[in-house]
């Protein structure tokens, strides 16, 4: 049966597959690639990846490094929304929780649904439509000793493209290291450990989109500002691709000049950087820029502003508001929406009313 891959459904895989902060090299040759984007605004605006910004008052950077995870996170539940190209939107919901002796738990729910799509026989004939769809759940605690939180997550993630499903059991760890004076972390996230429990129907078992990151955060004191350094794929030093059927420059004898790899451009490549201007508690302004992102995505001749992102943060009451705006390519990017709230302090004021 065919299932009719219209242009939508092709955006939605390329979507899952290229568009994460992964290298063309391996884009694509893993299951549950979706696991690798980024699923609100904060982690957004910062590049993507980051492993070490303090996640204070957001529950879903959690996801980012499950050693993040603090006991302020407590009663805080975060809503995001992710707006992509077509109908195409993923959700997340994170919440934090005191959980007695095992200390602070957190819960989280993350659903990629790529939307509707015609389904046709192979000669062309309407059968009617399907639904394409990813999605994880996650539970997740950390341990505080000293300076050095460590945490750990469990997932269960699913996949269903019309009738074929698959699901996988996942794990991220993670630690941190909190400078006890200086306003100073180290983060390390170790993620999508794991094996697919359930392979897509004809397929054999595929691997997981491992990942080792490594990054740092760091506040100059009497500067409003906080820096961050994330290296992602560090356990493989080239992850440049070249495309072998792609036409080079030509010389003044008209030779073709084929693009060749360098030690500069395999390093950059690992590395995202991300800024906050912390305009008191409650405003921050957010930057980032993803260098495999604008290298892998952009076209010879134009961007777009690919690797760039964008964002902001306004709390007010009970509430904090976060929009990012990540650019991937000359066709657009994504707009996130973060919502988070705290319940503690809302039935507080209501109980007290």
């Amino acid at each position: 049966m065919n299932h009719g891959f219209r242009p939508r459904l092709l955006t939605a895989l390329l979507f899952s597959s290229c568009v994460l902060p992964a290298s063309a090299q391996i884009g694509g040759r893993r299951a549950f690639q979706f696991l690798d984007l980024p699923n609100h605004a904060k982690l957004a605006a910062l590049g993507g990846v980051n492993v070490s910004s303090p996640s204070g008052y957001d529950p879903l950077m959690v996801q980012a490094n499950p050693a993040l995870l603090s006991a302020e996170m407590r009663g805080k539940l975060g809503f995001s929304y992710l707006n992509f190209a077509s109908d195409i939107g993923q959700n997340s919901l994170q919440y934090a929780f005191g959980a007695g002796k095992l200390g602070t738990l957190s819960a989280g729910l993350t659903y990629l649904n790529y939307g509707s799509f015609d389904q046709t026989d192979d000669a062309g004939n309407p059968l009617g439509t399907f639904a394409a769809h990813d999605y994880a759940l996650s539970l997740s605690g950390a341990h505080v000793q000293g300076p050095f939180t460590l945490g750990a997550t469990v997932k269960l993630a699913g996949a269903a493209y019309a009738a074929n499903k698959s699901s996988a059991l996942v794990a991220d760890l993670g630690a941190l290291f909190k400078h006890p004076t200086r306003e100073f972390t180290v983060g390390l996230a170790v993620k999508n450990i794991g094996a697919q429990l359930r392979p897509f129907d004809g397929a054999d078992r595929e691997p997981l989109p491992f990942d080792a990151q490594l990054g740092l955060s760091y506040k100059p004191e009497h500067m409003p500002l906080r820096f961050s350094l994330t290296a992602h794929r560090t356990y493989q030093f080239d992850i440049v691709y070249l495309d072998p059927n792609a036409k080079g420059q030509l010389d003044e004898n008209n030779n073709e000049i084929k693009p060749r790899k360098t030690i500069a451009d395999k390093v950059a490549r690992h590395f995202v950087g991300g800024a906050e201007l912390l305009l008191g508690q409650n405003v921050n302004l957010r930057a980032g820029f993803n260098y495999l992102r604008r290298r892998e995505l952009r076209l010879d001749n134009a961007s777009g502003g690919a690797g760039f992102s964008f964002g902001a943060m306004v709390r007010i009451s009970s509430f904090q508001l976060d929009f990012t705006r990540a650019w991937y390519s000359v066709a657009g990017g994504g707009t996130y929406l973060t919502v988070v709230s705290d319940l503690n302090r809302m039935f507080k004021k209501k109980s007290s009313d």
